[in-house]
């Protein structure tokens, strides 16, 4: 199944950092954009990040920018996303998605072909 596979999740304590990865399991990530989601309980899955094929174009939702880094290395068919100063708001399960598009949608959903199946971060004292 082509399934791209996160990692990385955990529970922590508010103000440390945390870094999630996404590898790509049966397909390469290398020609496409890549991006994270997430879906707090009770709450919607919105978009986080999104990074285009070579990475010179990037985005953020307003809750994140300062705090989180999107970053790919496409040698290792892998996607990351550097969180810091995590506040129990970014608690949440955490999709990787990879888009049939290269370069990064205004619509974060517009153009996602692959879902990754979650990876759950806690940010709790």
């Amino acid at each position: 199944q082509l399934q791209p596979l996160e990692a990385g999740g955990g529970l922590v304590q508010p103000a440390v950092s945390l870094r999630l990865s996404c590898a790509g399991s049966g397909f390469t990530l290398d020609y496409v954009a890549v991006g994270w989601f997430r879906q707090a309980p009770g709450k919607e899955r919105e978009g986080v990040s999104c990074i285009s094929t070579h990475g010179g174009d990037t985005n953020y939702a307003d809750s994140v920018k300062g705090r989180f880094t999107i970053s790919r290395d496409n040698a290792k068919n892998s996607l990351y996303l550097q969180m810091n100063s995590l506040k129990p708001e970014d608690t949440a399960v955490y999709y990787c998605a990879a888009y049939s598009l290269r370069l990064c949608p205004r619509d974060p959903y517009f153009g996602v072909d692959y879902w990754g199946k979650g990876t759950t971060v806690t940010v709790s004292s």
